[in-house]
């Protein structure tokens, strides 16, 4: 997952919504939003290559996602997969800040990671690049490639759409977020962070939706929990192509 925004107990009517795009290579092997055979109470796309993957719920009303952090040094190939992070959370009944302290002490085996956890009740956050585990307030929150809320185009830009869609009619917000996820514009040159790998690059990675030959937006999902417990969740998956390929939702009652 590359970009996640989201809002935490700041709406009347929607106690957590989330929208967010993962961002990865065409060619690594995915299944769609499902619930898990050998964690039957757990839905959530899949990472073939490696079992673990980039956002997901539980029954019960548990959440996690996961981002990666961009750096210039290479990935240690022997690391472990940073997917787990997130169905072992959602696995565990460990409550968020309890799962994220005992990670914080092993979370140096993993390359850069940001990590999103959320019972219902809490929500935290860690990055292994980070100054450890924190509990966070109602509000609302952007993270991509970075630390929690670092000012990148693409996070500001998904914040503020947030807002503005929250701000407006209910029936709207799963259709306003997903256009939000679909824009497509880079942001102007004079804004773009400097993170080493150049213009060009930085260029095509300020959309909030990625598209490349080699590496792009491969799925977009939208998750609404309401104040009564009544959730929704939805994802939109794409070719390399950005076209349309398919959708899976699925309603809940945390």
């Amino acid at each position: 997952m590359c970009l996640i925004v989201l809002a935490f107990q700041a709406h009347p009517r929607f106690r957590l919504a989330v929208a967010a795009n993962r961002d990865e290579a065409y060619a690594r092997p995915t299944a769609p939003a499902s619930w898990w055979p050998d964690a039957p109470d757990l839905l959530a796309g899949r990472d073939l290559r490696d079992g673990g993957t980039w956002m997901g719920v539980t029954r019960g009303g548990r959440f996690a996602a996961v981002t990666n952090y961009r750096e210039m040094t290479p990935p240690r190939p022997n690391a472990p997969s940073r997917g787990h992070l997130v169905d072992g959370f959602l696995r565990s009944a460990a409550a968020p800040m309890e799962y994220l302290a005992e990670l914080a002490g092993r979370a140096g085996e993993y390359n850069g990671f940001n990590l999103l956890v959320g019972d219902g009740d809490a929500l935290a956050w860690l990055s292994n690049r980070g100054d450890g585990p924190h509990a966070l307030q109602p509000g609302i929150y952007g993270l991509s490639n970075a630390l929690l809320d670092t000012p990148w185009p693409k996070v500001v830009r998904a914040r503020e759409q947030m807002r503005a869609v929250l701000d407006g009619s209910e029936e709207d917000v799963e259709p306003g977020l997903f256009r939000l996820l679909a824009e497509r514009d880079p942001a102007p040159d004079t804004s773009l962070p400097d993170t080493g790998v150049g213009l060009e690059r930085e260029r095509a990675l300020s959309s909030l939706f990625i598209s490349s030959p080699m590496y792009g937006t491969r799925s977009s999902t939208v998750l609404l929990v309401r104040g009564d417990g009544r959730a929704t969740f939805t994802e939109r998956r794409v070719t390399p192509g950005a076209e349309e390929m398919g959708e899976s939702r699925f309603d809940l009652a945390f």
